[in-house]
């Protein structure tokens, strides 16, 4: 053995020791030797135009391969630049290393380039936090960054690595590489207590599944199955847990799912909640007043979280499952699965009908059909927007695990994830066609990443839908403030498939009904990265915008 850079050690130990093979990064000085590091131990390096994609693009690259999401960015605006996509990975529960760095130790309190305090900006949003002041520490600090991202409740951390300690050698015998930091432990509930959850299943009348995140990084998919076959009850997954059972499963509720959500949880006698926060979208629980509730979480604090549970299973949502199976009576609630079934379509028969029928201008549930039409179950969509994340939540529908990635919809509500969560999902599983349904004003928060995806020959297909608006802003304030008061929320018409022509990717211009099929077919056969820019019917609000008004009413 020879000597080592602590630049190459951070990339031996991603690479040897957490089997990583690839990070999203944007070069900086601070960070050349890590650079370095991915060249010398055959990392690939997918390098970013803004370091909030770097953070967005690991955030779903953890997603789509339940493994941590590693983003490499420089020191200063590097990092307060990632912050935003740190914050959404902290509100949506996903294990997201972050390795960022900063000026120099010898020359702290100097006023060195991009010299200031990061660590104290990044603590409230993270799991974990740590700067290595050492550089045989470094794998040291790396397997405990990771341990913190995923053990529990998942999240992001974040390491501080100053060039000092990066570009030093020291013999490679005295850095060690630790054991694996980025494996889960699970917690099991006590038997008194799944034995009351099983008696309140196996006694309802009219019971439902709700799933969300927690079920993402769970390794749950057969118990799930057989836990909601053996019961017979109706079930929706929600945000990343949504695909872990198939959309199309006979007991699902994913084809009507916003309605289905609402209608079903407020009939519901019992709700098994597993791995979901009752946050805005549930109305904080509010929703099911008079339904017993029980509830499986790996974080203790949720249990009772805004609305008490009647019983709480604290664990991993797989092994829980896996617990209370045999308690389980076999039941089956086709009369109740029927009834919800139908009203929820009653509720949505406008809808429905829109999917089927042409219209000029074109409908957004409309131009979602033709897409499902086109691509099939057989994909991953990721939808990005206001209005836009309503009408891909409600018509698109894949057989894959997170097959429909709405992340608009977490508690951060953050746009402009679209582009860099399709290049991590194309990259993840290169076998899947990709599709990113945007609105027009969130397609502008990442399109420059359409050059990434170029560089990287990575051939997503994104499809605008077009109301030249901030959609749900301007029929909110259509709603509250009248017509002729609109402001901010006007975009007008922009040809954004030139752009990414321009970029070297495939662009088209619909402005026709008939025009969509041929055009989505064109942009898959391109093979390469595509712009679907889809004028459609600027006059349209969906159902979560009018909800959403009505909330922000002050009586």
């Amino acid at each position: 053995m020879g000597d080592i850079y602590g630049g190459h050690l951070v990339a031996r130990y991603l690479k040897e020791v957490e089997e990583i093979s690839t990070v999203f990064a944007l070069s900086g000085g601070h960070i050349q030797r890590i650079l370095d590091g991915f060249t010398e131990y055959e990392i690939r390096a997918i390098d970013v135009r803004h370091e909030q994609a770097a953070a967005m693009m690991a955030h779903a690259w953890s997603i789509y391969t339940r493994k941590p999401g590693v983003c490499l960015v420089t020191a200063g605006p590097g990092f307060t630049n990632a912050l935003t996509g740190v914050v959404n990975a902290y509100l949506d529960n996903v294990p997201l290393i972050v390795l960022c760095g900063r000026s120099p130790l010898r020359d702290d309190i100097k006023g060195a380039l991009q010299e200031m305090n990061q660590v104290d900006m990044v603590k409230p949003v993270v799991k974990w936090y740590g700067t290595c002041f050492e550089t045989k520490r470094i794998p040291e600090y790396l397997a405990t960054a990771f341990r913190h991202a995923v053990e529990g409740r998942p999240g992001p951390v974040f390491l501080e690595l100053p060039p000092d300690i990066l570009n030093s050698k020291i013999p490679e015998e005295i850095a060690h590489n630790p054991a694996r930091g980025g494996k889960r432990f699970t917690v099991h509930p006590d038997d008194e207590a799944l034995r009351k959850a099983a008696d309140l299943i196996n006694s309802a009348k009219k019971p439902i599944l709700i799933g969300g995140s927690g079920l993402a990084f769970s390794a749950c998919d057969e118990n799930l199955q057989t836990f909601i076959e053996k019961a017979g009850m109706p079930f929706q997954l929600l945000n990343n847990g949504r695909g872990v059972l198939p959309d199309n499963h006979p007991q699902s509720m994913m084809d009507a799912v916003f309605t289905a959500m609402m209608m079903g949880l407020s009939q519901a006698d019992v709700i098994i909640a597993a791995g979901i926060r009752f946050n805005w979208l549930l109305q904080f629980g509010e929703i099911f007043p008079n339904a017993k509730v029980v509830r499986i979480d790996i974080a203790p604090y949720e249990i009772d979280r805004n609305r008490s549970s009647d019983v709480g299973l604290v664990g991993d949502v797989g092994s829980v499952l896996g617990q209370i199976l045999p308690l389980v009576e076999k039941r089956e609630h086709i009369e109740w699965l029927t009834d919800l079934r139908k009203a929820c379509h009653a509720f949505i028969d406008t809808e429905l009908k829109q999917r089927e029928k042409a219209t000029d201008p074109i409908h957004p549930i409309r131009l979602v059909a033709q897409i499902q039409k086109v691509v099939g179950d057989d994909a991953l969509y990721v939808v990005d927007g206001g209005d836009t994340s309503y009408f891909g939540l409600t018509g698109l529908q894949s057989k894959e695990r997170s097959g429909v990635l709405v992340p608009s919809s977490s508690l951060l509500g953050c746009l402009g994830t679209g582009i860099p969560y399709g290049i991590a999902a194309k990259l993840a599983r290169p076998d899947k066609i990709v599709v990113v349904l945007n609105g027009d004003g969130s397609f502008g928060f990442n399109a420059m990443e359409f050059d990434t995806a170029v560089r990287h020959d990575i051939p997503i297909v994104c499809v605008i839908s077009n109301d030249c608006a901030w959609g749900m802003i301007k029929h909110g304030q259509e709603m509250m403030l009248g017509k002729e008061r609109l402001q901010c929320s006007e975009l007008g018409l922009r040809h954004y498939e030139k752009m990414v022509e321009g970029l070297g990717g495939h662009g088209e211009f619909v402005t026709k009904d008939e025009e969509i099929i041929p055009a989505l077919e064109r942009a898959i056969a391109s093979n390469k990265p595509a712009c679907v820019n889809v004028l459609t019917d600027p006059t349209v609000t969906s159902p979560a915008t009018i909800m959403f008004e009505q909330g922000l009413k002050v009586e």
